[in-house]
């Protein structure tokens, strides 16, 4: 994968930087082309990686235009201090957090009581994002067998925060 995007770095940069017009987000947007394609690869994904490449470098170009274009109308010039001060902040509540570590014990509870193989089913989809092609070949099993134990512990962990929200 390093040589195959080395190899096209150039080429990523141009095309990102006729759309972007700035060499150093061009070259941050060229490096997370590199990491969604990496990811993508190791997922099993990608069958054509240059394609795939300039496609992902393109559209995170795009993508941000769009966001500078819509954070230029929604940025307002002038506003004073006292406004600005009164603009609540964007972090949870104490309250919230409370409820959010009661709900994590109880899923991380949940987990627990679960097989060992359903854990890990779940783990490796969830956290790590693997598919279940990848999660069946690294334990083992049919790729049905993932998918039902993916199903399983789901249920599982969803049940059991149902149970603390009362539903």
């Amino acid at each position: 994968m390093n040589a195959i995007f080395a190899a096209h770095r150039r080429s990523l940069l141009w095309t990102v930087m006729r759309i972007v017009r700035d060499p150093s987000i061009a070259e941050d947007l060229a490096q997370e082309t590199y990491l969604r394609a990496r990811k993508a690869v190791e997922n099993g994904r990608v069958e054509h990686i240059e394609g795939f490449l300039h496609q992902t470098a393109r559209n995170l170009a795009l993508d941000h235009l769009r966001r500078r274009k819509t954070r230029a109308g929604a940025e307002v010039e002038g506003l004073d201090e006292a406004f600005l001060a009164a603009v609540s902040a964007d972090i949870p509540s104490i309250e919230q957090a409370l409820i959010e570590r009661q709900t994590l014990g109880v899923f991380q509870q949940a987990l627990t009581t679960l097989p060992k193989r359903a854990q890990a089913v779940l783990l490796l989809s969830r956290i790590e994002e693997w598919s279940n092609l990848r999660i069946a070949e690294h334990l083992g099993i049919s790729e049905r067998t993932v998918f039902n134990d993916l199903k399983l512990a789901m249920a599982h962990c969803r049940d059991a925060i149902a149970r603390l929200d009362g539903k």
